[in-house]
């Protein structure tokens, strides 16, 4: 894997922003503490509680509810049934999978940084390979930026109401 110089983010070989088809990157503070951010992040099945454009996450290596280090779990996201696998996994720190589908690769990645005040700040960037991923920035081009950024709002305001149940 190669980190990114300015976000540290280990990129898989062929995941690398310059060589991908789409590439995006948002990031949010959220006036909550790490513990509780981390924790709804990881709670991938009620992702669709508070993220429109996820759906039926069911987890294929366990049980679940939560994410863990090589979790296989399956999604529809933007239209897409999608695959994915955890491929790094530092508590509160670090969560990236991979994502395959029809038309597309994917890795998306989650930085969480704890801040002097008590709050989190997360960052997640994304990069895609693939006809569909292609189309789909020449369609529709902020789309998955836009998304994303409602990911994060989504995520704050769960974080913000504390732990999950």
């Amino acid at each position: 894997m190669t980190t990114s110089p300015n976000q540290e983010i280990h990129w898989p070989e062929r995941y690398l922003p310059a060589h991908s088809s789409v590439y995006v990157r948002n990031e949010i503070v959220i006036p909550a503490p790490i513990d509780q951010v981390w924790a709804w992040l990881l709670r991938a099945e009620r992702w669709p509680e508070w993220y429109s454009n996820s759906a039926e996450v069911h987890f294929l290596s366990h049980a679940g509810p939560d994410l863990r280090n090589r979790s296989r779990f399956r999604w529809n996201t933007f239209g897409v049934r999608i695959t994915s696998k955890v491929l790094e996994f530092e508590p509160k720190t670090r969560l990236a999978w991979d994502a395959h589908g029809i038309g597309i690769r994917a890795y998306h990645a989650w930085l969480l940084t704890p801040l002097p005040d008590g709050s989190t700040h997360v960052l997640t960037e994304e990069t895609q390979n693939g006809w569909l991923a292609r189309l789909g920035k020449l369609l529709m081009p902020n789309r998955m930026a836009a998304n994303h950024q409602l990911w994060l709002e989504g995520l704050s305001a769960r974080g913000e109401s504390g732990p999950p149940a």
